[in-house]
């Protein structure tokens, strides 16, 4: 209203559990937030908080009076300060969908693998009867041996079909990255 500005120094302690929160993993932050005098200390759980986790926090603030206020985000507030930022949970996988989205980690996995498949059968069969340079062609042939004991030759070596497979699926995986289509560079 009048201009003014001021800043807040918030310290945040993130935990990830396949169950409730214990009130043991609450302590080490509230130690630091005792040292350091922050205005905020806030608990971020990607599930809930135990019982004994809010009592035990609700115990710290009557006893111990803090300087610093003390918040707790669970995840229907979660849900609640991320809805309508689906860029946001894409970036780090964490949307939750009615049809399954991979998450992009899974994406550039299978990316990786077709533009190798596609190298790979691009390569002549025969490196030695190349003009290459002779290192070059030792760094082939061995690029050429891992992708054989990773894959399998029996997958690396296929017909017509297989190559439009392997075509259309590294195609698709670049556009769903943000290539154009048939972006087929290997």
């Amino acid at each position: 209203m009048d201009g003014s500005r001021f800043s807040d120094v918030w310290f945040i302690d993130c935990k990830h559990y396949s169950k409730a929160v214990p009130p043991t993993e609450l302590q080490n932050a509230l130690a630091w937030a005792e040292a350091e005098s922050p205005n905020v200390l806030l608990f971020i759980a990607s599930g809930y908080f135990s019982n004994r986790a809010k009592e035990y926090l609700e115990k710290y603030r009557q006893s111990r009076k803090p300087r610093f206020r003390i918040k707790t985000w669970e995840l229907p507030q979660i849900e609640r300060l991320t809805s309508g930022r689906r860029s946001l949970l894409y970036r780090y996988d964490l949307i939750k969908e009615k049809y399954k989205i991979r998450p992009i980690s899974q994406i550039r996995k299978a990316e990786a693998e077709f533009e190798s498949k596609i190298w790979y059968g691009r390569t002549p069969a025969d490196v030695d009867k190349t003009d290459w340079a002779p290192e070059v062609k030792r760094s082939v042939k061995r690029s050429m041996r891992e992708m054989e004991k990773k894959y399998g030759k029996k997958n690396l070596i296929v017909d017509d079909f297989g190559w439009g497979m392997f075509s259309g699926k590294l195609s698709a995986l670049r556009w769903v990255l943000g290539d154009e289509w048939d972006v087929l560079d290997s």
